[in-house]
């Protein structure tokens, strides 16, 4: 963190989670539509202070990070994030039960 010292790097593989590999997709894909910059992704993640980077992980930075670079950028508001977010969390708690209720629909 600013060159300051920060003890030896984990060198241990890492099997990604499905959200990880989905923030790492959305990043490059947001930066190929020209919503935002690396730039722009690394001053976000730099407001974020020191804290963050002991509170959370890799990926939760990166996609407040893209967050952020796409509320500034116009592409949506806080409150149709707000909106959007309230909808999927209708569809239940885990994938098996938001599936399980579109499929009911589907065939309802």
């Amino acid at each position: 963190m600013g060159g300051d010292e920060a003890g030896p790097v984990p060198k241990e593989g890492h099997d990604f989670a499905l959200w990880e590999k989905r923030v790492d997709a959305l990043m490059v894909l947001c930066s190929s539509k020209g919503h935002f910059t690396v730039d722009g992704l690394r001053r976000a993640l730099e407001d974020m202070g020191e804290d963050a980077f002991e509170k959370h992980s890799y990926y939760e930075r990166w996609i407040a990070a893209v967050n952020q670079n796409l509320i500034e950028g116009g592409v949506y508001t806080l409150e149709e994030l707000a909106t959007r977010m309230e909808v999927v969390a209708q569809r239940g708690t885990t994938y098996g039960e938001a599936t399980h209720d579109r499929a009911d629909h589907r065939n309802g």
